[in-house]
């Protein structure tokens, strides 16, 4: 899932400590409340320690009923490329079966791009793509059987 929009208008802060705009958290709420109804309940949730991608990750987590205090933070999501979220994925313990993993552009995109078969040119803020490997081992992913499941974004629900 990639991070809710943020807020461009401090320029005293960092981009690793930008914030969620009102109308991100709002719109993230939207996608949570959608993964609820789906019965999305990740085994583990893993974000970039970047603050507006940390945020979205407490949002959805309150809303999967999924204790924030057992978000685990990775500074190796910022800033990553592709191929650091398949190391980010390789590392996990093989006893987690499923992972929603929160951090950014152009990188999620070009992650969700691998499993696509018609390509996305951007994941939008609040995006969340579903993937599942016909693997138990973590390691395997990227030569197992795959289904891109869903993808979702706040534009695709209708307001309720």
């Amino acid at each position: 899932m990639r991070h809710g929009k943020s807020s461009w208008d401090d320029y005293g802060l960092s981009d690793h400590e930008r914030k969620l705009l009102d109308i991100g958290k709002e719109k993230t709420k939207k996608v949570a409340d959608f993964l609820k109804e789906k019965g999305i309940k990740p085994d583990l949730i893993l974000s970039s320690t970047a603050t507006r991608a940390h945020n979205t990750s407490k949002i959805v987590a309150q809303i999967l009923e999924y204790p924030i205090d057992e978000i685990k933070t990775s500074r190796d999501i910022y800033h990553a490329d592709d191929n650091d979220i398949f190391d980010a994925l390789f590392a996990l313990d093989n006893s987690v079966n499923s992972v929603l993993i929160f951090g950014h552009n152009p990188t999620f995109t070009d992650f969700v791009n691998n499993f696509k078969e018609i390509e996305i040119d951007n994941l939008p803020t609040s995006g969340f793509a579903a993937i599942s490997f016909s693997t138990d081992k973590w390691e395997n992913i990227p030569n197992s059987k795959h289904k891109f499941e869903f993808l979702i974004s706040p534009k695709m629900l209708k307001d309720k």
